[in-house]
């Protein structure tokens, strides 16, 4: 018997499309598109086990086939999902290949289908591992070291049955007021662009495919607002917005997720110019895009039905939806004339050639035996505290040295008596980020449990929370002054949490519910907008009690944004962020206290000093504008910035030639750095580029265009390289287009964007044109 083309394995993948798509139905082609079951309604625990539930079966019966189906093994608040009743590693493998099982034997062309999980900062799900938030990420300014964590988080994924991994990598933080800033790299396009390209990379590896979120310029939200309209010119788009997205899908991203947000009056789900004219002609991208969590069904109030709402989505460029009635329609739309049955071939064609490309069609229906083999053979988990764990090398990473004064930090051995205080010391929950899965008790180390840990023999460690991290109560604010009096010195805890609870209010699409004030003390997190950015009062009332006592303090963020922060240097004597950095963060919170490791995280986003400053990112357009009367228009602390327990000098940057031509923009950079102090240096030395004349739009103040970490012996000194080609010089033309354009532009190089020196450069008209 002859095999149908498209269960050919030796066939190509376009003739294999080709010929499964003209054998479907209209309605098994609808089917294809639709992503509509939450997955963990695909699944219910018995006595025996678990089994697929009659939820599940109806839905495959109703289009005989299931395109995508979200969040099998996802575990959280919202979905209900806990170790009462999930899917550990080995169950969720199980209940994968049942799905695909029931499929492939009760629908007439056993199509497979994709399970999508989500893999924010590491896979969401029971036992699964977590990694420090994004903007954690960021601060270690390591795509090397990101790369290797996003590889062990897709193999942990894939080992579990699935094949797309959700990640956010688009989003930059150009208000920090919004919730989602934590799932952000920062605020620079350039720096989100190279971890982008890592994360693709690393899940590339596992064999899981990426679809990045999200699609595009959802961090420009007005006012910081979840979900919101933005202002963004088509310039703005493409300078800022659109370079992590470019970068993805030319390291070989699966797919893109349309994002909530409109631009120029269109919801990203149903705007043709971004999904088809930019992501699909301009830059051949031939993955799927992915709809948001209901984002088609929100285009009814737009469009007045469902149907006319899911032929919208589907006529712009959307191929996939998520959790959205409206595209269980698109036969009815196809029939009404309102969208053509050739582009509902062109989406389900996408869908379809990912399948292939990601070898659905072969992987074979397993037993459970099969399915233990599979995972025995999975890589294994590093364990907690091992040098390999990319989670903690992360967090080590990313602990941002803000200011000291060169008094207390590293904390000495000698020290006798140590007060750990604050809300966030001893809190699991609010240090691992929002979209994460319920930890097992005791499998976390919180910063007091790391310090306990690290602190030399015969030094005492004493515990006070001292206030809520929300609200003004403070009752605790004694017990807490009271260590602090007795200690030599006082390490407080503060800044925010997205600890979701039983208690917390979801939306349909799982963001938090939080009107006004905040949702069962979140605040951070999807749907958690502040638009005051400083600490809550009685964190605030905490630490001037405390340093009111004259023992010295040493202030912790852990954070998922950037608070705005008061002036401290008459309050700490050190500051330090640690983001939200994992479940075992506290240890290298801890390291870097007592000086195990140096600090080396540097901002990916700038710190404000009052929400009423902003915006405050680096790159903004350079009109020399003078400043505020009531108050600095500067950061408290400007990208890039970042401290160590050493001291380094910088030589201005030596450029191999000062003048080039715009078609062979081709030289190298060179800075000198030295160690001046006493302990080992680990540099980031940053390279921006700074417009003078020319150009088709106004310049930016400046733009990062590298960085080089430097490791140097104290007294030592180094050398960072850098080549500059069409990739660094090159900016977005009239046509909105990279290209090298004729003008002076100053070479900067420094320890941060706002300690730079520079270099003139001259890049002169193309030789054809100069002719």
């Amino acid at each position: 018997m002859t095999l149908p083309r498209y269960l050919d394995p030796a066939a190509p993948v376009t003739d294999r499309v080709r010929d499964l798509l003209g054998r479907m139905t209209l309605t098994e082609k609808v089917g294809q598109v639709n992503q509509r079951m939450y997955g963990w309604d695909a699944y219910e625990r018995t006595p025996e086990g678990h089994r697929l539930t009659e939820a599940f079966r109806k839905e495959v019966a109703a289009f005989d086939g299931m395109g995508a189906l979200y969040g099998l093994q996802r575990a959280d608040a919202w979905s209900g999902v806990g170790f009462e009743d999930g899917l550990d590693a080995r169950d969720g493998a199980r209940m994968a290949a049942a799905v695909q099982r029931h499929v492939r034997e009760n629908t007439r062309l056993g199509i497979p289908v994709l399970l999508v999980e989500e893999m924010p900062h590491g896979h969401q799900a029971l036992d699964g591992t977590v990694l420090p938030v994004n903007l954690a990420v960021g601060a270690t300014w390591d795509p090397g070291l990101y790369s290797e964590a996003a590889a062990a988080a897709g193999a942990e994924l894939r080992s579990r049955g699935a094949h797309l991994a959700l990640v956010s990598a688009l989003d930059l933080v150009r208000d920090p007021r919004w919730g989602r800033a934590e799932e952000c790299f920062g605020e620079d396009p350039y720096l989100a662009a190279r971890l982008t390209e890592a994360l693709v990379e690393g899940a590339r590896r596992s064999e899981v495919g990426v679809v990045l979120k999200h699609f595009a310029g959802q961090g420009a939200t007005i006012g910081g607002r979840n979900s919101a309209a933005t202002e963004l010119g088509v310039r703005e788009l493409h300078e800022i917005h659109l370079a992590a997205a470019r970068a993805g899908v030319a390291a070989g991203a699966a797919g893109v997720m349309a994002a909530y947000n409109e631009f120029d009056g269109l919801p990203c789900v149903a705007n043709r110019y971004l999904l088809t004219e930019v992501l699909r002609e301009r830059w051949e991208f031939d993955g799927i895009v992915m709809a948001d969590g209901t984002a088609v069904d929100r285009l009814v109030r737009l469009t007045g039905d469902p149907v006319t709402a899911g032929a919208l989505a589907l006529g712009a460029g959307c191929d996939l939806s998520l959790w959205d009635a409206c595209f269980t329609t698109l036969g009815e739309a196809v029939g009404r004339g309102l969208v053509s049955e050739e582009a509902l071939d062109a989406a389900v064609a996408r869908v379809l050639t990912l399948k292939f490309r990601l070898g659905l069609f072969e992987q074979p229906v397993s037993s459970d035996a099969g399915d233990r083999e599979r995972l025995d053979e999975r890589p294994a988990r590093c364990a907690p505290g091992d040098p390999g764990d990319p989670g903690e090398r992360i967090a080590h990473a990313s602990v941002t040295l803000l200011s000291h004064d060169g008094t207390v930090l590293p904390l000495s051995p000698s020290l006798g008596r140590i007060a750990v205080l604050g809300p966030n010391a001893d809190s699991l929950a609010q240090q691992i980020g929002d979209y994460t899965a319920p930890q097992r008790p005791g499998s976390g180390i919180t910063v007091l449990q790391g310090i306990r840990s690290a602190a030399p023999p015969g030094t005492e460690v004493v515990y006070a929370r001292g206030c809520d991290l929300v609200g003004d109560d403070v009752s605790g604010v004694p017990a807490a002054i009271a260590s602090a009096a007795e200690s030599d010195v006082a390490v407080l805890v503060l800044g925010g949490s997205s600890a979701r609870s039983g208690d917390t209010v979801f939306d349909a699409n799982g963001a938090a519910v939080t009107g006004s004030g905040t949702s069962s003390g979140m605040t951070c997190g999807e749907g958690v907008d502040l638009a005051d950015l400083a600490l809550p009062t009685g964190q605030l009332a905490l630490l001037e009690a405390v340093s009111a006592t004259g023992t010295p303090v040493v202030v912790v963020l852990v954070q998922g944004r950037p608070h705005a922060l008061p002036d401290l240097t008459a309050t700490a004597s050190a500051v330090l962020s640690a983001w939200y950095p994992g479940p075992r963060g506290g240890r290298a919170v801890a390291d870097v206290l007592f000086g195990n490791s140096e600090p080396r995280g540097r901002l990916s986003v700038s710190v404000p000093r009052s929400a009423a400053q902003l915006p405050v990112f680096y790159n903004g357009k350079d009109h020399r504008y003078r400043g505020y009367v009531d108050q600095s228009a500067l950061p408290r602390h400007a990208f890039g910035h970042g401290l160590s327990y050493t001291t380094v000098e910088y030589e201005p940057p030596h450029l191999s030639t000062h003048r080039v031509t715009a078609d062979a923009p081709d030289l190298t950079c060179r800075v000198t750095v030295r160690n001046t102090g006493t302990r080992q240096a680990h540099e980031t030395v940053q390279l921006y580029v700074r417009r003078l004349s020319g150009g088709t739009s106004w310049p930016r103040v400046r733009e990062l265009r590298g960085f080089v970490h430097l490791d140097i012996a104290p007294g030592g000194e180094a050398e960072a390289v850098f080549t500059l080609d069409r990739s660094t010089l090159a900016s977005v033309d009239r046509d909105l287009c990279l290209t090298v354009e004729p003008g002076e532009v100053e070479v900067e190089t420094g320890p941060a964007s706002d300690r730079t020196q520079g270099a003139r450069l001259e890049i002169t008209p193309r030789r054809s044109e100069a002719a």
